[in-house]
């Protein structure tokens, strides 16, 4: 059996110093190409859907689909995790549908699109956690309001993201009601807010302090050194696919995203999970127009997504050897989730926060 849980897989990262990238996907030529690359290189993998994704694709073609993957590929270990979970009725249905982990992010209410006080995120984040762990799945939770501190605002992305305006204190995430937000739900990983956003159009120009505030991650892991962190929105946008794209008939207008070196520095401070998605996204349909524009008469559906999933193989094989995660693969002996389930009864998995576990 190669399922694994978050926490598990991400304990592991922890005790290495590397981190996982999370591959959103949709369709199988997506889960093709992560699995072909993670085994490549011999990386563990965290394959999540967004409540998108499974609209899109299905819970039952979902769940099936990732069975086949697993099957195909039993020496890697593999997360299925929920994205951006809006109530606990998307998570509870994830985990029916073979989903090792769950994110519920309560920064938004459940419309997914109206930010949320603290106690709401509190009470529904512990909710979560506490149905979870009882049959040992894990729980990210998010704590500030996902967005950008260019213009103050969020991204949607598959219906998910802040609409209006907030604060820029909302869209940090604040290091001591971070201690207290992890002692309070006990949640495996902790995302947080620091002006990363969904989609390709993160930054206008070159990323500096002012709007990809690193400095919050390296303030939040001096506080809380044993929660895994993660970071939402981590495109790299890379510009020679960007070029592709628009070389083909595209009109990407020029971004930026996330760069590689800073989502690095992050795993320095212990940043654990990466989510990736545009990035992928963009290494398929700039081949996409590539044929399209090349071979013009070409009407067979599997001329575009051969090549597409070389395309989105080769990116991903790159973020496993960026982030570390390559060569790990094989390293971890998978636990079963009623073998984590007893360990969250017995509270060894409760957050350690100055060292101590709070059962302590």
């Amino acid at each position: 059996m190669a399922r694994i849980t978050l926490r598990q897989l991400l304990d592991h990262a922890a005790e290495r110093g590397y981190g996982v990238p999370a591959f959103n996907i949709n369709n199988m030529e997506q889960g093709l190409a992560i699995m072909e690359a993670a085994a490549a290189v011999d990386a563990p993998v965290i394959i999540q859907a967004s409540r998108g994704a499974r609209s899109y694709a299905g819970d039952i073609m979902l769940s099936k689909m990732i069975d086949a993957l697993e099957e195909m590929y039993p020496q890697i270990p593999l997360c299925l995790h929920q994205d951006h979970g809006n109530d606990e009725a998307t998570c509870a249905t994830a985990i029916k549908y073979g989903f090792t982990s769950v994110m519920m992010d309560g920064s938004l209410k459940a419309d997914a699109k109206t930010a949320a006080d603290y106690e709401y995120n509190v009470d529904i984040t512990r909710r979560v956690t506490d149905m979870a762990h009882w049959v040992g799945a894990s729980v990210e939770g998010e704590l500030g309001v996902l967005g950008s501190l260019e213009h103050g605002g969020g991204e949607q992305e598959d219906g998910h993201g802040l609409e209006g305006k907030v604060s820029r204190d909302q869209l940090l995430t604040d290091p001591d009601q971070a201690v207290d937000f992890v002692r309070a739900t006990k949640v495996d990983a902790l995302a947080i807010a620091m002006g990363t956003s969904h989609g390709a159009y993160k930054f206008s120009r070159q990323p500096d302090g002012e709007i990809l505030a690193m400095n919050v991650i390296e303030e939040i892991h001096r506080r809380l050194p044993n929660t895994h962190l993660v970071m939402h929105g981590s495109s790299s946008v890379p510009q020679g696919l960007q070029d592709m794209f628009n070389q083909f008939g595209g009109e990407m207008p020029q971004t930026w995203g996330v760069p590689v070196e800073e989502i690095v520095r992050g795993i320095r401070h212990g940043v654990r999970k990466v989510n990736i998605d545009t990035d992928c996204r963009l290494a398929m349909t700039a081949i996409f127009r590539k044929v399209g524009a090349s071979s013009k008469a070409e009407f067979d559906p599997r001329k575009f997504l051969k090549p597409a999933m070389d395309s989105m193989r080769d990116l991903c094989r790159e973020r496993f050897e960026q982030f570390g995660a390559a060569g790990n693969a094989s390293r971890i002996k998978v636990l079963p989730l009623s073998d984590m389930a007893k360990r969250y009864r017995s509270g060894a998995l409760d957050p350690r926060i100055g060292g101590m576990t709070e059962a302590a």
